[in-house]
């Protein structure tokens, strides 16, 4: 080996440039001939070129199937220098009615399916072109697009189909490159269509005009839509952005009164196997507890069959959770990072997509229209000299029969050029008929009525854009919602505003009958008990707290130190037995007790008081406690303790003390806080507050007494009670219970 040679051939270069410069290389390789399509046929390199290799194989609509494996040898061997199974894995992605809206390839054998099964090897499958396919590729050796040579220099391929609609939006594109990625989600045909003859009459139009006409992606496998419209416009506007995408579903009722719920549709990519197996694992691990089981009865069509664990839980609130936890709720993204008509990557807006269609077209008609009057100036030429040849028609006979270079002679003899001369002398004595004759004249006559049409075309761009409406709704009509194919599958919603608390979702709905002893010893019955009389307690310990509630609700304990705590009802013990200690659940010191106990109704106002005298009023929704030591909502003075709570619904206060003194005053005189001490409410001299009640003076006042018993005082009975806050008060009227309570 000649060592010297080598060494010319060893140039220094600094790493960081060399590494630099062949990345780059590597990073537009990848992005122009591999990751994003081109905008104006939606195509990657070797999708375009697997369907103009199937169009150099014949394979069109009406021709029979040929095995995969003879496309993707010729895709590889004549077209793309790359790995077979990757040129396989197009042709199929094309061939998959659940990966694309409008197929391109018409596959025959097993192509895969929406549960993630991998479609059969090359060898067993078959494919030919669709409809949609030949319309992308009509016109193509009109010269209607530029053609380079292949990478073996032994061919032609086209640099982009002439396609006849915008294929970008309709079929959707997603790839990775270097630094950049694209995601477009398909769209219908004649919607996009719309859209198009719309911006042909405005090329201004905004993209909320535009979405009159497309009102959201409409995807292979259907489902429901359920982003605003002004979140859709603004991803539309950017070219970026993401949509809500559900699964549809409906109820079925069954027997004894319950139902099921039957997912008929299913996101876009999303695995229907992978999915049911996730719920089922969610199932197992007690995740999903308003969910009892998942079947899947799918055959051609998704029929996925969800039990509920009763019949009493709403479908709404279930689905709802189902949407949170699984992927029947996915959010399918929006990156229109395309590659223009000058081949650079940039991101569009749904305007300029149609808009680089449009022109796109325009320039298929000008093109295809050049090369039609090139034709039809060819033939003219050549018709020019047949007519000659009929009016001399006995001298063109003798030069050719006595001449010795007829073509010369003709040529010398009626000026003729050299094609028309060679055509002459080319035609068959059956062609010099009289019929003949005035056939040849009369294509000549349409034939230059034609070249007078054309080139009228070429020199209005009002006639062009009148030309490419014609042919857009002439797609529409072919490929439009009244086709088999052409109906809208992804329908738009919008998602219930449900305001569900996690733990309340989670929970099976149920009636219970909530206890607590005077022990603070707690527990839940099932169903709403009549009577507490048959109800048992540990020995020296008796009720204090009996309550219907649901499994939903929280309760709320307040207690003597003044804060409050929140218990869930489905934490409750169940079952017959004891219970337990209330302070294992919440954290209670024992030094303090329970005040009150209730359940929880969003909306009301409580007034809390201390046994100094003083209290405040608080709303009920914010004393709720997210943690076990509770919410403190009424401080303290020393020595003294929070002793009542009650429901504030009225407009007059009732505090009674232990020295038995009662006043009534508006409630208008007592502050609402969230906490603090709160206000004085009654003075003492001795003793302290007992109680506190509000109740609306017209309706009069009702004290509980003994053996369930009330008693009532009108308003007249109790006017000389009636004060300022602040004061003493007087000795309640006669009748008013001894225990100083007024329930």
């Amino acid at each position: 080996m000649n060592t010297t040679l080598l060494d010319d051939q060893i140039k220094d270069e600094p790493l960081s440039d060399a590494l630099a410069e062949r990345y780059l290389s590597y990073a537009l390789s990848t992005i122009m001939n591999r990751a994003l399509p081109d905008v104006r046929d939606g195509l990657k390199p070797v999708q375009r070129r697997l369907l103009y290799a199937m169009r150099q194989l014949k394979l069109d609509p009406q021709s029979r199937f040929k095995k995969c494996a003879r496309v993707v040898g010729d895709v590889m061997g004549k077209y793309h220098p790359h790995g077979d199974q990757a040129i396989y894995d197009a042709l199929v992605r094309m061939a998959q009615d659940f990966s694309v809206r409008y197929l391109l390839i018409d596959g025959q054998g097993n192509f895969g399916n929406v549960d993630g099964d991998n479609a059969a090897a090359m060898r067993y499958t078959e494919a030919r072109l669709t409809r949609y396919a030949e319309v992308l590729l009509e016109d193509i050796n009109q010269d209607t697009v530029d053609f380079r040579s292949t990478y073996t220099d032994e061919g032609e391929e086209p640099i982009v189909l002439p396609a006849a609609y915008p294929n970008l939006l309709a079929n959707g594109a997603s790839g990775i490159a270097v630094g950049m990625a694209t995601n477009i989600p398909p769209h219908n045909i004649g919607e996009l269509c719309g859209a198009l003859l719309h911006l042909i009459k405005q090329p201004k139009a905004t993209t909320s005009a535009l979405m009159k006409y497309i009102p959201g992606p409409d995807l292979p496998t259907g489902g429901v839509l359920v982003e605003p419209k002004e979140s859709i416009e603004a991803a539309y506007d950017t070219g970026r952005g993401s949509f809500r995408l559900r699964a549809k579903w409906h109820k079925e009722e069954g027997n004894r009164g319950g139902y099921v719920i039957i997912v008929t549709e299913i996101p876009y990519q999303v695995q229907k196997s992978r999915l049911i197996e996730k719920i089922a694992d969610l199932i197992q691990a007690k995740k999903l507890h308003l969910l009892a089981d998942i079947d899947d009865e799918s055959a051609a069509d998704v029929r996925i069959v969800l039990e509920p664990k009763s019949r009493m839980i709403d479908p709404v609130v279930l689905m709802e959770t189902l949407f949170r936890q699984t992927d029947l709720e996915t959010r399918i993204s929006l990156n229109m990072n395309v590659l223009d008509g000058g081949q650079v990557p940039r991101v569009m807006s749904l305007g300029d997509v149609l808009r680089a269609f449009l022109n796109h077209r325009k320039e298929i008609l000008e093109r295809r229209t050049r090369f039609r009057l090139d034709k039809i100036s060819n033939r003219l030429v050549i018709l020019k000299g047949y007519l000659v040849a009929y009016l001399n028609l006995d001298e063109v006979i003798r030069i050719i029969r006595e001449g010795d270079d007829p073509k010369a002679e003709l040529m010398a003899a009626f000026k003729l050029k050299d094609v028309q001369a060679e055509a002459i002398l080319n035609m068959r004595l059956r062609s010099l008929r009289k019929l003949e004759e005035k056939e040849i004249k009369s294509e000549h006559h349409r034939l230059t009525a034609e070249k007078k049409e054309f080139n009228a075309l070429l020199k209005s761009q009002s006639q062009q854009w009148k030309r490419i409406t014609e042919e857009i709704r002439a797609i529409r009509e072919e490929f439009g919602a009244k086709s088999a194919n052409g109906a809208r599958r992804t329908a738009f919603d919008e998602a219930p505003e449900l305001d569900i608390d996690a733990d309340e979702v989670m929970t099976l709905k149920e009636p219970i009958t909530v206890i607590c002893s005077e022990k603070g010893w707690i527990r839940a019955l099932k169903g709403h008990v009549e009577s507490a009389q048959d109800v048992k307690y540990k020995e020296g310990d008796r009720g204090r707290f009996f309550f219907p509630a649901e499994t939903t609700d929280k309760l709320i304990l307040f207690g003597t130190n003044g804060r409050f705590y929140t218990i869930n009802a489905d934490k409750l013990p169940r079952g017959r037995g004891n219970g337990e200690p209330v302070r294992l659940m919440i954290d209670l010191d024992n030094d303090h007790d329970i005040v009150t106990l209730f359940k929880h109704e969003p909306g009301r106002t409580l007034i809390v008081v201390s046994t100094k005298g003083h209290g405040l009023l608080v709303d009920e929704d914010e004393v709720i406690a997210s943690k076990r030591g509770g919410k403190v909502v009424l401080n303290l003075a020393p020595n003294a303790e929070a002793c009542a709570c009650a429901v504030a619904d009225g407009d007059t206060v009732g505090v009674i003390g232990e020295n038995r003194k009662l006043l009534l005053f508006p409630i208008d005189e007592v502050p609402k806080m969230t906490r603090g001490r709160g206000v004085l409410l009654q003075r003492y001299k001795d003793g302290g507050l007992s109680d506190v009640t509000v109740f609306t003076y017209d309706d009069g006042l009702t004290v509980g007494e003994s053996r369930g018993r009330s008693r009532s005082f009108g308003g007249k009975e109790l006017k000389d009670w009636r004060g300022k806050r602040a004061q003493a008060g007087r000795l309640p009227p006669k009748g008013f219970p001894r225990r100083n309570r007024f329930s």
